[in-house]
């Protein structure tokens, strides 16, 4: 009995059900522009976090130039009272309190400093996501991705499905 091997049939024709180039091109538009938009979202998220710490850091800075300013005015009418007084009593207790006004301005100052240095100055969630989205389109762009699926399912884009072996 002789063996019958199948012939080769011929590629198949595009199928109905097959995208347009200008379908898969308005899809890849429109999936660029969604991209972008998003990237855009995720980079005001990440900078309004940046702004925030700012504005606390110069929140506490202003803070302690006007307790700074409160121990200056304090400063001088303790040497005012020192002058006129000579004594212990009155000029000692401004005193204390002008040093105490000082105390909580550099504590304060250096609450906002702890607050601004912590700022990191750009999104970094943004540039890793906008790199692996440059990877994956100069890699789809390469025809990586095209050969795998071609490689998984033979049936895709219009590739004829192999008979089996004695059938």
């Amino acid at each position: 009995m002789a063996t019958v091997h199948p012939e080769p049939k011929a590629p198949q024709a595009p199928r109905a059900s097959d995208p347009t180039l200008g379908r898969l091109v308005n899809n890849a538009l429109e999936d660029i522009s969604t991209l972008i938009r998003n990237e855009i979202a995720l980079a005001k998220a990440e900078i309004s976090v940046d702004v925030k710490k700012i504005g606390i850091g110069a929140a506490m800075f202003a803070a302690a130039a006007f307790v700074a300013v409160l121990g200056l005015i304090f400063l001088l009418h303790t040497i005012a009272q020192g002058l006129i007084a000579l004594g212990l009593a009155p000029w000692l207790s401004y005193l204390i309190v002008t040093l105490l006004l000082f105390v909580v301005a550099g504590v304060l100052a250096l609450i906002g400093k702890s607050k601004v240095s912590k700022v990191q100055g750009k999104p970094q969630r943004t540039i890793a996501a906008a790199k692996t989205t440059i990877d994956e389109v100069k890699r789809s762009a390469s025809g990586d991705a095209t050969s795998t699926i071609r490689r998984t399912d033979p049936v895709a884009h219009g590739a004829a499905a192999k008979a089996p072996i004695g059938s």
